[in-house]
């Protein structure tokens, strides 16, 4: 049960009106009905509020609400279709399908030899995670440059202008990881 179904069973619960609610916690009203209705979950000072007016704890609030155990989803291969081609010799594929709804954005990269990633730039708070499956890699992230071998690894913040070269003779893979998601 999501917050908003809680709130409107214990509105009802108290006989109270969406406009009584309003009044009483000093949430706008359509701040409550966007809540009740799933389109938002409000804030924490809100929750405080609306539990103050219907007189129950915040725990009380939470106590039903129970978060999804069984988040899985299953994409083939075949029925990825976020590729990004960069030129000829670089490309990304999203891993995982509603990409903005999730908490993180894995993503295929490919470099071909002699290839390199688009000049990248994500707003502060963003950071990524890199994996390479294959080849020789150069990590250029600001002014700084990490050689990167089958099986490294490389977190950083992503905010600092980076790019990704491939210095093998062979193609390069990796993974990464970026959270929250951004494109």
């Amino acid at each position: 049960m999501n917050v908003g179904a809680i709130i409107h069973k214990l509105r009802k619960d108290k006989k109270m009106t969406l406009l009584e609610l309003s009044n009483k916690s000093g949430v706008a009203l359509a701040t409550l009905s966007r809540i009740e209705n799933g389109k938002m979950t409000g804030t924490l000072e809100s929750h405080m509020r609306i539990c103050q007016a219907l007189e129950i704890s915040l725990p009380d609030l939470y106590r039903d609400m129970v978060a999804s155990t069984r988040k899985l989803e299953v994409q083939t291969q075949k029925n990825r279709t976020d590729v990004f081609i960069h030129d000829r010799k670089a490309a990304s594929e999203i891993l995982a399908p509603g990409i903005l709804n999730k908490k993180m954005m894995p993503t295929l990269i490919r470099i071909a030899s002699g290839g390199n990633t688009p000049k990248e730039e994500t707003k502060t708070g963003v950071e990524k995670f890199l994996y390479i499956l294959d080849g020789k890699v150069e990590a250029v992230i600001g002014s700084e440059k990490y050689p990167l071998s089958k099986g490294d690894t490389l977190y950083f913040e992503s905010s600092v202008p980076h790019y990704f070269r491939n210095t093998g003779k062979g193609d390069a893979r990796l993974i990464s990881v970026v959270c929250p998601p951004t494109l």
